[in-house]
């Protein structure tokens, strides 16, 4: 399958599972899976200056930008166990700590970035925000 197909398959796959086991009194409309098929890291490479400012890092822009555009799209980048984004961004960033310098970075590169760049994760979060219209 293509990867945006995958994702599609597993993320449905998981809700019609989970719809079954919770049975008739379950909403759907309010369970709303996201698979990220590789790894959080991968978003990052959204915007890689932004990244590499964000981890205070900017000298890294480049070679995060190196990975980047080896794939067509950031939620792509995986080619193994060894090359999985966070991997690629261990071996750059000495003491990489998810935790915060992820958070840290994702909150420089910001949702409009990373909306433009990885389609899988904007249809989701169009989807949580359709959701939360028909909530309210």
């Amino acid at each position: 399958l293509p990867f945006p197909q995958k994702a599609n398959t597993v993320q449905d796959a998981l809700k019609l599972d989970i719809n079954q086991e919770m049975g008739d009194g379950f909403s759907p409309v309010r369970f709303i899976p996201f698979v990220i098929m590789h790894e959080f890291e991968g978003l990052l490479f959204s915007n890689c200056e932004k990244f590499a400012e964000g981890i205070f890092r900017p000298e890294l822009a480049p070679q995060f930008k190196e990975i980047r555009d080896t794939f067509n799209t950031p939620e792509e980048i995986n080619d193994s166990p060894i090359t999985a984004p966070s991997k690629r961004v261990e071996s750059l960033v000495q003491g990489y700590e998810k935790p915060l310098l992820g958070t840290l970075a994702v909150l420089n590169i910001g949702l409009e970035d990373i909306c433009s760049e990885c389609p899988n994760f904007c249809a989701w979060l169009k989807q949580l925000e359709a959701a939360r219209k028909t909530i309210e």
